[in-house]
C-alpha cells in the first residue's frame, strides 16, 4: 500500500514539474525561431483587427497567421518567402510596410512633399510680414484714403 502511494506521488510531482522543466530545456534554437516569428508576425496586418500586426492581435486569425509564419520559418524558409506566401494570398494590403514600388512610391514621397511646401508657405508668410513696414497702413492703396476712411 505504501508503496502505491509513493509511486502517486512521484507520478504526481513528475507531472507537476513537466512544464517547468520543459520551459527550461528550451533550446537557443526555440528562441531565435521565436524572435524571427516577431519579427515577420510585426510586418504583417492582420484581417480582423484595424492597423495591429498580428504579433499584437489577439484574434483567432492572427493567431493562426502565427502558426503558419512558425511552421513556414521552421521548415527553412526566409522570411521573404513567408511575406510573398501572405501576400500571394491576401494581396498587397497585408503588408503593413508596402514595398516602395509603382504607386506605393507615392506612400513615402507625399509626406515629404507637404513638409517641404509647408515650409516655403511659411517661410514666405514670415518674409511677408517681416518685410512690412511698420508705419504701412495695413489696406493697399492710398495712404491718405486709409486714414480718413
Amino acid at each position: 500500500m505504501r508503496a502505491a502511494f509513493a509511486l502517486l506521488v512521484v507520478a504526481v510531482l513528475a507531472l507537476a514539474v513537466t512544464p517547468f522543466a520543459s520551459a527550461a530545456q528550451s533550446t537557443p534554437s526555440d528562441t531565435v525561431l521565436e524572435a524571427r516569428v516577431r519579427a515577420v508576425a510585426s510586418e504583417l496586418r492582420c484581417p480582423v483587427c484595424q492597423g495591429e500586426s498580428i504579433q499584437d492581435s489577439p484574434s483567432a486569425l492572427a493567431q493562426e497567421m502565427r502558426t503558419i509564419v512558425r511552421e513556414q520559418l521552421a521548415a527553412g524558409k526566409s522570411p521573404d518567402d513567408v511575406k510573398r506566401y501572405f501576400t500571394d494570398k491576401y494581396g498587397e494590403w497585408i503588408l503593413l510596410r508596402p514595398r516602395a514600388v509603382g504607386w506605393n512610391v507615392l506612400v513615402y514621397v507625399l509626406p515629404v512633399i507637404a513638409l517641404l511646401v509647408g515650409a516655403a508657405v511659411v517661410m514666405r508668410a514670415t518674409r511677408r510680414w517681416a518685410a512690412q513696414p511698420q508705419g504701412a497702413p495695413a489696406v493697399p492703396g492710398d495712404p491718405e484714403k486709409a486714414q480718413t476712411g
